[in-house]
């Protein structure tokens, strides 16, 4: 006669075995930052068109099956998510933080400098909206791309005018500001080094603080 105790642990054990081989699979769980962060880094070096959506779900640690579950429209959906995250970064990175008369014009330069050099790795990095401006994507992120540019321009015309400038002249230098950083990035890239971007950004400075 086999023991009660030993039937209970039997029937408990197939339970378990059951609910681990026939229960639906549960979403792999990750991080939203660690999510837009691991998708961006393959649309930045790829670009839209040549990302996979494995490249995609193995940037993140998700199986492809989890990352359609967050993204049912696949890649253009995960493209148009990870431009709205730069955009709002933009946003509250450049845009609101260079536009906050609170805080003195030097101390917010310094500061938007210090989170373009994060955001940009240091220069390692090619901007995710230099990465989608061909024109086969313009047509479909077209938008997203021009609003992060303008709240770039935005941020900065608003910075130059805190330092004296005149509007004209002020947005002048931010549309140079997108400008020098967008190119740097692509000569680091080329030339294997990081001088090109972190020059750049010291340019920028030098820009503002000397008048």
């Amino acid at each position: 006669m086999i023991p009660k105790k030993l039937i209970k642990n039997n029937r408990t054990f197939g339970k378990i075995l059951f609910i681990r081989i026939f229960a639906p699979m549960r979403p792999q769980k990750i991080n939203d930052q660690d999510l837009l962060e691991g998708l961006m880094s393959v649309i930045q070096s790829k670009g839209y068109d040549g990302s996979s959506l494995n490249e995609l779900a193995a940037s993140t640690g998700l199986q492809k099956a989890s990352l359609y579950h967050r993204f049912p429209n696949g890649k253009k959906e995960i493209t148009t998510t990870v431009l709205v995250y730069v955009e709002q970064w933009v946003e509250e990175n450049i845009t609101k933080l260079l536009s906050d008369n609170n805080i003195k014009p030097n101390v917010r330069l310094e500061k938007a400098i210090t989170n373009i050099n994060h955001l940009y790795d240091g220069g390692k990095k090619i901007c995710v909206l230099r990465a989608l401006t061909m024109d086969s994507n313009l047509e479909l992120f077209g938008g997203h791309l021009k609003n992060a540019m303008i709240n770039w321009i935005e941020g900065f015309t608003n910075l130059g005018i805190s330092f004296g400038l005149s509007p004209n002249v002020a947005k002048g230098k931010a549309e140079q500001t997108l400008i020098l950083v967008q190119g740097s990035l692509i000569v680091s890239k080329a030339m294997s080094t990081l001088n090109p971007f972190q020059e750049t950004l010291k340019t920028i400075k030098s820009m503002y603080l000397s008048g």
